[in-house]
């Protein structure tokens, strides 16, 4: 199994320990979408891209990303287990909020 596989596995068994909802997200049409969709109870959706130790994003990819951040979505790019942990340990205690109309 390549890295990337390894830390993508092992965040979401990360994250289905602690009831998160995670799918992963092929969009044939638009190359460049982020990897999987992770959905908290608390509502808040995260988007992320996996990368092996050291490699980066593609053009398309960064440009894909941004449009989705420019949209308002959470997008993290991770390329090791600390790092998709400490998004998800920071995100697992925010709650997104509903204003009273």
């Amino acid at each position: 199994m390549a890295q990337e596989q390894k830390l993508e596995s092992a965040v979401v068994a990360y994250a289905r320990e602690r009831g998160i909802l995670t799918y992963k997200f092929v969009s044939p049409a638009h190359r460049g979408v982020p990897d999987r969709v992770f959905i908290w109870p608390t509502g808040i959706v995260l988007w992320v891209e996996f990368k092996a130790p050291g490699k980066k994003i593609t053009p398309l990819q960064a440009r894909t990303i941004e449009k989705m951040i420019r949209q308002g979505c959470l997008v993290a790019v991770v390329g090791n287990l600390a790092a998709a942990f400490a998004v998800f340990d920071t995100l697992q205690t925010k709650k997104n909020v509903i204003a009273d109309k």
